[in-house]
């Protein structure tokens, strides 16, 4: 009997195994176990790259759809699939779900509710980026910044820890990245004058570990770049896209958004840490080192663009880096240790 190659791959990459808790040395093999997808980007470097080969030039043609699933939304979808087990975990803005990936067949479904209030401080999409996994748990963030943790097995709620403050224009879209243990998060909101951050979560309590300010109080180091007035409580710096982990540095690199208001002409200064790629330590929250791309930023452009890690060879030189392709128009690349600028290569007009 002829079978399609979708349906050898499925087989091949998801034939239900017995079901294991995701182990710190998964996330950090995940770009290299493509069997699983536990980790937004496909792995801690964010390459999206499998190295799987069931589907080539040769044969993609003959794909023909098995199933459909409807997730019954017409708000945008934007969710990374994560996959284990062979089954395939979704998010929307208003629910989580768990999908048989041979057959489609919905095994659970876990609703978000929240405020309708929550979308008018909603910049530019409501949706959710994806979430994580660890340990038996999926993570997630939504719109009214909660930070939940969901059992694999069943959906149910493990624990539910409140984050930001949508009144003050705080929300949550982006997938956390996990590290030992550490659920970290970002949050959006600049466009409607609220203070980023980065936060970091005890993946099985739901405590908040650490909490860094991505616009620093007076007295806090880079507060000399802002006025000497409260544009601080409301100068932005959002950080809604995923960051990445170099687990033989120990370092996060995360990116972070435009500075508030638009106008710059009411926060005189280079308005740190706003527009920047931050190198951070997952335990503490501690930044090791920035670069800032757009300081004073008039034109909203923002910082958070995924952080690429890859290794390449500068002028005879092997670097281990992190790129960006910022939305200023230039390619970033950086050295992953010390932040030190690599190259700085516009894109062609």
């Amino acid at each position: 009997m002829k079978i399609t190659i979708l349906t050898a791959v499925l087989l091949s990459a998801t034939l239900p195994v017995p079901v294991l808790a995701q182990t710190a040395s998964d996330l950090r093999n995940d770009a290299t176990t493509p069997s699983s997808v536990l980790t937004y980007g496909m792995g801690y470097g964010q390459q999206r790259f499998s190295p799987l080969k069931q589907i080539n030039r040769e044969n993609v043609k003959r794909l023909v759809p098995l199933w459909s699933y409807s997730l019954t939304n017409n708000l945008g979808e934007e969710g990374q699939a994560l996959v284990k087990d062979g089954v395939i975990y979704l998010t929307d803005h208003d629910k989580t779900v768990a999908v048989d990936a041979l057959t489609g067949k919905q095994i659970w479904k876990s609703a978000i509710e929240y405020a309708p209030e929550t979308t008018r401080v909603v910049c530019c999409g409501i949706e959710n980026r994806g979430g994580a996994m660890f340990d038996g748990k999926l993570y997630r963030t939504t719109l009214d910044a909660y930070v939940i943790a969901l059992d694999t097995k069943t959906g149910k709620e493990v624990w539910r820890t409140k984050s930001g403050d949508p009144k003050l224009g705080d929300v949550m879209t982006g997938a956390p990245l996990v590290v030992d243990g550490v659920v970290m998060v970002g949050v959006a909101g600049a466009e409607y004058g609220h203070r980023g951050y980065l936060a970091g979560y005890d993946a099985a309590t739901g405590k908040e570990v650490w909490r860094t300010w991505t616009v620093p109080a007076p007295g806090e180091p880079g507060s000399e770049t802002w006025p000497s007035n409260d544009t601080w409580k409301t100068g932005g710096g959002s950080s809604w896209l995923t960051g990445s982990y170099d687990p033989d540095l120990d370092l996060v690199f995360w990116g972070t958004g435009n500075p508030a208001p638009h106008n710059p002409l009411n926060r005189p200064g280079d308005n740190l840490y706003t527009d920047c790629i931050l190198a951070l330590r997952p335990k503490t929250g501690e930044i090791v080192w920035y670069y800032q791309e757009v300081p004073n930023d008039p034109f909203d452009f923002d910082g958070v663009n995924e952080l690429v890690l890859g290794d390449l060879t500068i002028d005879g030189t092997h670097r281990k880096v992190v790129m960006q392709a910022a939305r200023d128009g230039y390619l970033y690349v950086l050295e992953r240790a010390t932040g030190k600028l690599l190259a700085a290569h516009p894109s062609s007009r």
